[in-house]
């Protein structure tokens, strides 16, 4: 952390050229005494990272960036503020606490966080941010959060584990064994110290492997901001014995759509299929990612258009975690029918269907965008047809 940087002249450089082009400013000579261009880049690119995903960290003075590897890799505060409503008490245990983001939110719910990291410049950024960002409560250690728990004679009430997704080679992994740390091998050293984990991991991982490659799971939290799945939540309490209870967040932004479900309740559900009728709705990101396939139709009284297709459909309009389109025209999929619908332009979504996206905007020359919503898919007959819709929520 070169506290040079710090100094007002770059800061003052910063805060006015945050969103200058990058590479300009690396080949210009150096612009400020015991700064290289490559540090004051680092800092113009971590700024320019946060200004939607860290909003709190982009409008604060004298916040210190680190390489944007490890901005890429904090939760948005969209989501950490999510993750922070699931924790109380006195303390709390940040494993891989990284830039702190999730820190920071913690705090807010528990009287006081460690949070560790063994990157020592990492720490000694995130520290001096909690500072700037007037945090009293976060105590920082530079050491790898293993060796701190098994160090500490301390029993948190909660513990918190977000495992690096990258191998030794850089190549992303979504495997819990296969992140760093190896969470489902330190399961018995946490539970020595906490009765509550939360495991943070990544959107692509299966739930079921997930869950399968660990114990005492309680609860699943699939969280999205505006219907992309950004993180998977594993609550873990020890000694817990059950049914998974699976919960689905779709943050938009001031509000938010949650559907939550036990999986036996899934595994169990049956779902009424029928032929498209006047409204149809696409399940939000989160609900898609949990597998809630048929509860969500018997949940809000919808018809499914084919047992494989995650499309519902109803005569009158319903409330809906998702989005709720209008029917205009519902026709075979075949190059004449395509025609007659006059389209050249369309939003475009297949749903168990051959075809790609890609490849039908290209066979059939149409453009992105617009108010027209197509839907390529399959009915209970088995049958292809195309739905031509418009957008009612």
């Amino acid at each position: 952390m070169n506290k040079n940087i710090l100094n007002i002249g770059p800061q003052s450089f910063i805060e006015k050229k945050w969103d200058t082009d990058i590479m300009s400013v690396l080949l210009q000579k150096p612009q400020f005494q015991g700064i290289t261009q490559k540090e004051l880049a680092q800092q113009l690119e971590g700024k320019k990272k946060s200004s939607q995903k860290l909003p709190t960290w982009f409008g604060t003075q004298n916040i210190y960036y680190p390489n944007k590897l490890n901005i890429e890799q904090a939760s948005s505060e969209r989501s950490a503020a999510y993750k922070s409503q699931l924790v109380s008490g006195e303390n709390l245990l940040d494993m891989t606490g990284g830039f702190g983001v999730d820190s920071y939110f913690f705090s807010k719910k528990v009287d006081r966080v460690w949070h560790c990291e063994k990157n020592k410049d990492l720490s000694e950024i995130a520290a001096h941010n909690f500072k700037v960002l007037e945090v009293t409560n976060i105590l920082s250690s530079a050491q790898d959060g293993i060796e701190f728990l098994k160090e500490t004679p301390r029993h948190f009430d909660w513990v918190y584990i977000d495992p690096s997704r990258r191998d030794s080679s850089q190549s992303r992994v979504f495997k819990l064994a296969e992140c760093e740390p190896n969470t489902p091998q330190l399961l018995d050293t946490i539970f020595l110290k906490t009765n509550n984990l939360l495991l943070k991991a990544s959107p692509l991982l299966d739930i079921t492997q997930g869950i399968s490659e660990l114990t005492f799971v309680k609860e699943v939290h699939v969280v999205a901001v505006k219907n992309e799945v950004k993180e998977l939540l594993f609550f873990l309490e020890k000694d817990f014995i059950g049914d998974v209870l699976i919960k689905t967040i779709n943050l938009k932004g001031d509000k938010k759509e949650t559907f939550e479900f036990f999986r036996e309740e899934e595994s169990s559900a049956l779902s009424a299929i029928g032929a498209v009728e006047q409204y149809l709705y696409e399940p939000n990101a989160a609900i898609l990612k949990a597998g809630a396939f048929r509860l969500v139709g018997k949940t809000y009284q919808l018809k499914k258009l084919h047992p494989n297709t995650h499309l519902y459909t109803s005569k009158v309009l319903k409330g809906f975690p998702g989005r709720i389109l209008k029917v205009q025209d519902a026709v075979p999929y075949n190059k004449k029918a395509i025609r007659a619908l006059g389209i050249n332009k369309a939003n475009i979504t297949v749903r168990n269907f051959p075809e790609s996206v890609a490849d039908l905007r290209k066979k059939y020359r149409l453009k992105e965008g617009g108010e027209t919503y197509l839907f390529f898919t399959t009915v209970a007959d088995g049958k292809r047809i195309i739905l031509r819709c418009i957008k009612v929520l």
